[in-house]
């Protein structure tokens, strides 16, 4: 029995048949590499933020926290999305 995800995949290829194109290998190597750097980028920022969002909770700066919270939460955003789109050029081959 497949699931309802087997089932919209298959759906999507015959829809679109063009758009699932293979990778190749060379394309694979590309795109963990990419992963590889922008992990590395996003374990940076953390470690980094979350020193000053220690700091701001031992010197008990309720303002700051949610400063360095919500720009931890963007930096996530902006790094997973500059991936994503890294990848995608990967994968139209530019």
């Amino acid at each position: 029995m497949k699931s309802a995800y087997e089932l919209a995949m298959e759906r999507l290829d015959a829809a679109e048949p063009k758009t699932a194109t293979k990778l190749t290998a060379e394309q694979k190597k590309q795109l963990a590499d990419i992963d590889k750097r922008y992990k590395a980028k996003l374990a940076e920022r953390e470690i980094f933020l979350r020193e000053q969002i220690a700091a701001a909770q031992a010197a008990e700066q309720a303002e700051e926290l949610v400063k360095l919270g919500e720009e931890l939460r963007r930096e996530r955003a902006r790094l997973a999305e500059d991936c994503e789109d890294e990848k995608n050029k990967v994968r139209r081959g530019k």
